[in-house]
């Protein structure tokens, strides 16, 4: 029964995010396009001045949505008044126009030429409204349809909750609208953190406009939200190169992104810092029904996760089904709406729907998380807008067309197969426009005749089975054999990758960093890539094969490339061979190398991955460095020299080591390096800090190079030999990797022009080490012939080996330094070419199963040894907020909302 009409009277029940917005003070609330600043205590200010122009009787209230302070006011006040907003799109005056005519609103608030306005059409109600009801949205994207989702005060309230728990959001959060604020999921963002006393970057402005990150970096965003279209523009402006420091999470959802590339955008956040939430949603149920936690996209890239807080899935038999697993996905929670309205009759109806049927066909996996496999009604969802299948098949059918539509979401593009013959482009285009889809969107397919059954209805598996044929499959990693890609270099480098890592399970969305990869493998991979690519791409470490592989192109120029890192540690191993031998006399070289050390520490034992993975790689690292130095000693102990001890044989000279210089310090190097290394992967299991360097990777390694830099100084004294506090040129190695910025690496040069001289004494040393790290900063790779670049590349793989070694070699022909000098070298190089490829199979049985049990016991061990393990579920914790940005006064700008 509908309420008694003075039920519109009734006391007022409203959103208390948006009736409580002044608790929040002077905080930041929005940040307009142009930059200026508005704080809750104004914001609060001017909703409640457009409420009282409301009236206290309850009214539907038409709001032109639009991401502008003004429909953000209005939307607002019709909450805080507890009228029922009908959020329209605000760049639509045909559908506008088609909502006024159908529900007739008492109040309609948008823009009218260029100003917006309120135009009070009655002075009361000219309807019974529920007084439940708080939202109508849309539930059809832009396809007209005029059937609205009815949302109560409690829905938004409780979905807007949940959505602020499992993204952890605070105060100093500030989100860009970077979706329309009539679409439900670009609401959701608004509700979420207005709830949180949060900030928007509130703009219009698409994810290619250049104007769009420069706003986003002077407010210091730590949000952003896309569809799968997003992603792709995101794709197009390489977004993966961009620095922004503040942001803490991307979610995703208004539609299904392919598993490989939900993996590569985790792999990207994991490298820089943020959090990728892929989400599942539908408007009947305000917005968000499932997220998946950012620690198992890896693993389970093709799921939408678990319930939201509050929520619940079931999973309800399908008729006929294939798979007695599979059921139609149910949800139930305090976010399911209302019910429909399909005319304004409804909207005084109460409460219709206790369970949301989803319409998708879902399983749960072993672990607990839920994967769709399907739909039971033919909605699909592109470029954010949900799209009825058999509605396009019936426009198409009014203007004389017998068609059969297949969406192919991951390609976000719609295959209508049509009978006959006609104007295709006419077609495509008509189609197209009264979808509200790029005319790229969709595709003609034209058959003679369309499958039917028996029954002569449309056989649609047949029609998917035709679409199948004359469309290539979309790649993806999980598929086939490894390596087995649909381009011959990707092929190739995914053999070269397996040949140098010793890895079989290569794939074209690996990286050298995923597989394992690590300083001393990375020289020859290099080279092996350059011969391959043509040229060596920045951050080719951190980048899927498949990229690289599409980034190939023809060597120009004379010579080769090798990266800077990787000159510098041939040079400087040949250096302290000759200096040793008393060839030449340079010394400095295992300094720079130790800076060397700190710089691919960043690249490799940092680079992305969960905190275990990270422990892990660190652990195999020490491995490969401490595993033959140990080897070594031992050998040369046993069968060589009296001249070592036990101290040395485990890597303690550094220690415990005499204060003067004799044989006892000759693997000072390693043994300094590798208790770095130790120290460091202690240091960074720790969850916090491991959260803090994900946050400001620059700003954490300067503490880090503050702290060197007092026992550089003396200011700390951990009262150990004077070896042990070189560990401030590891953290600029370490600090050099992270610069990402002109002003970053200017910087730094100054701090090395200051700090280097005097530690030492030696003009000359200084000036090598200062020179080196100087060098690493500003020359990322040089070019040089051919043969000396294949030869820089052995030595440098096999530096370790020839330090361990030389000792030994070089006093046999000591009066002969040249000679010397050369057997050192080629025995160092043979023992590498021995012991390498050993140590390099480390990662099949390294690090062992119990390490994830020790480091996290909720943690499951890997299932294989390629496996990774597992973090345990849920989002990472907040890291410290930004400070707010400088206030900047400007007009707001009002242009429309952009489709995103």
């Amino acid at each position: 029964m509908p309420p008694p009409r003075d039920a519109s009277r009734a006391a007022v029940v409203a959103v208390p995010f948006a009736r409580g917005l002044a608790l929040h003070g002077d905080a930041p609330a929005v940040i307009t396009d142009c930059g200026s600043l508005v704080s809750y205590r104004d914001l609060a200010a001017r909703v409640g001045e457009l409420a009282e122009r409301l009236g206290d009787e309850r009214r539907l209230v038409l709001v032109a949505g639009a991401n502008t302070l003004d429909a953000l006011v209005a939307y607002l006040a019709a909450l805080a008044a507890g009228h029922p907003a009908l959020l329209a799109a605000g760049d639509d005056e045909g559908s506008i126009d088609a909502l006024t005519a159908l529900y007739d609103p008492d109040v309609i608030v948008g823009p009218v030429a260029g100003e917006w306005r309120l135009d009070q059409r009655r002075e009361g109600s000219a309807h019974a409204l529920h007084p439940e009801l708080a939202l109508l949205l849309s539930t059809s994207g832009s396809t007209g349809s005029p059937k609205l989702v009815r949302l109560s005060h409690e829905n938004l309230t409780a979905n807007a909750e949940s959505i602020a728990r499992y993204l952890a959001i605070r105060d100093c959060d500030r989100a860009a609208t970077t979706l329309p604020m009539h679409y439900c999921y670009g609401l959701s963002v608004v509700n979420s953190h207005l709830l949180r006393g949060a900030a928007l970057i509130l703009t219009d402005r698409s994810v290619l406009d250049t104007r769009f990150w420069e706003l986003f970096r002077e407010a210091r965003g730590t949000a952003l939200a896309g569809v799968p279209y997003t992603f792709d523009l995101l794709d197009r402006i390489g977004f993966a190169d961009m620095h922004l420091p503040s942001l803490r999470y991307v979610t995703q959802a208004g539609g299904r992104l392919a598993p490989e590339r939900v993996r590569r955008y985790a792999a990207l956040g994991r490298a820089r810092g943020w959090d990728l939430f892929v989400m599942y949603g539908q408007t009947e149920a305000t917005a968000r029904m499932a997220y998946l936690p950012p620690d198992r996209a890896h693993d389970s890239p093709g799921a939408i996760g678990v319930p939201i807080p509050g929520g619940s899935f079931t999973l309800e038999p399908v008729p006929d089904a294939d798979d007695p697993a599979v059921g139609e996905l149910v949800y139930r929670g305090p976010n399911v709406m209302l019910g429909y309205a399909r005319t304004p009759a409804d909207l005084a109806r109460g409460r219709a729907v206790e369970r949301l049927h989803t319409g998708d066909l879902a399983r749960r996996t072993a672990d607990g998380l839920y994967e769709l496999v399907g739909r039971r009604a033919r909605f699909a969802k592109l470029f954010g807008l949900r799209i009825d299948l058999d509605r396009v098949e019936a426009m198409l059918a009014a203007g004389g067309l017998r068609a059969c539509c297949v969406a192919v979401e991951d390609d976000h593009e719609l295959i209508v197969a049509v009978e006959g013959d006609g104007h295709d482009d006419a077609i495509r285009r008509r189609a197209a426009t009264d979808l509200g889809l790029p005319s790229s969107a969709l595709s003609l397919l034209r058959l003679d005749a369309i499958p039917r059954k028996p029954s002569g209805k449309i056989d649609r598996p047949a029609v998917e089975r035709i679409v199948r044929e004359v469309r290539p499959p979309a790649s993806d990693e999980a598929s086939g054999p490894p390596g087995a890609t649909a381009s011959p270099v990707a092929r190739d480098l995914c053999a070269v990758f397996s040949e140098v890592l010793e890895r079989s399970d290569v794939t074209e969305s690996s990286t050298f960093v995923d597989l394992g990869g690590d300083s001393l493998s990375y020289v020859e991979m290099s080279l092996r890539l350059e011969e391959s690519l043509g040229h060596l791409p920045v951050d080719w470490h951190t980048t899927a094969i498949g990229e690289l592989a599409r980034a190939a192109r023809r060597r120009t120029g004379i010579g080769r490339e090798i990266e800077t890192s990787v000159l510098l540690r041939a040079i400087a191993i040949v250096l302290i061979v000759a200096t040793h031998v008393h060839l030449v006399r340079v010394v400095g070289g295992a300094h720079v190398l130790i800076a060397v050390a700190g710089f691919n520490y960043a690249r490799f034992q940092l680079g992305g991955a969960s905190r275990l993975e990270r422990l892990a790689r660190q652990l195999m690292s020490i491995a490969r460095i401490a595993l033959p130095a140990i080897a070594w000693i031992a050998i040369a102990l046993l069968l060589l020299t009296d001249d070592y001890g036990l101290a040395n044989l485990f890597l303690l000279g550094a220690l415990v080591g005499p204060e003067a210089w004799t044989a006892q310090w000759h693997f000072w190097f390693v043994e300094v390096l590798v208790l770095i290394l130790v120290v460091m992967a202690v240091v960074m299991a720790v969850p916090w800090i491991d959260r803090a360097e994900r946050r400001r990777p620059f700003g954490f390694v300067v503490v880090l190079l503050g702290v060197g830099l007092a026992m550089r100084f003396d200011v700390v004294d951990l009262g150990v030999p004077h070896t042990l506090p070189v560990f401030w040129l590891f953290a600029l190695g370490w600090a050099a990797a992270r610069c990402t910025e002109a002003w970053q690496r200017a910087c730094l040069t100054a701090v090395v022009l200051a700090v280097v001289p005097g530690f030492f004494g030696d003009i000359a040393r200084e000036a090598v080490i200062a020179g080196g790290i100087v060098v690493l900063l500003w020359l990322p790779r040089v070019r040089i012939p051919a043969l000396p670049c294949r030869l820089a590349a052995v030595l440098a793989a096999s530096s370790l080996y020839i330090y361990l070694t030389h000792w030994q070699v070089y006093p046999l022909l000591e009066a002969h330094p040249l000679p010397a000098v050369l057997a050192s070298l080629v025995a160092g190089v043979l023992a590498w070419t021995v012991a390498g490829p050993l140590i390099a199979r480390l990662p099949a049985a390294w690090p062992p199963r119990w390490i994830y049990t020790l480091t996290s016991p909720s943690s499951a061990a890997p299932a294989s040894s390629s496996s990774r393990p597992r973090p345990s579920t849920g989002p990472s914790a907040p890291a410290p907020c930004s400070p707010p940005p400088a206030t900047r006064s400007a007009a707001q700008a009002r242009s429309p909302a952009v489709r995103s």
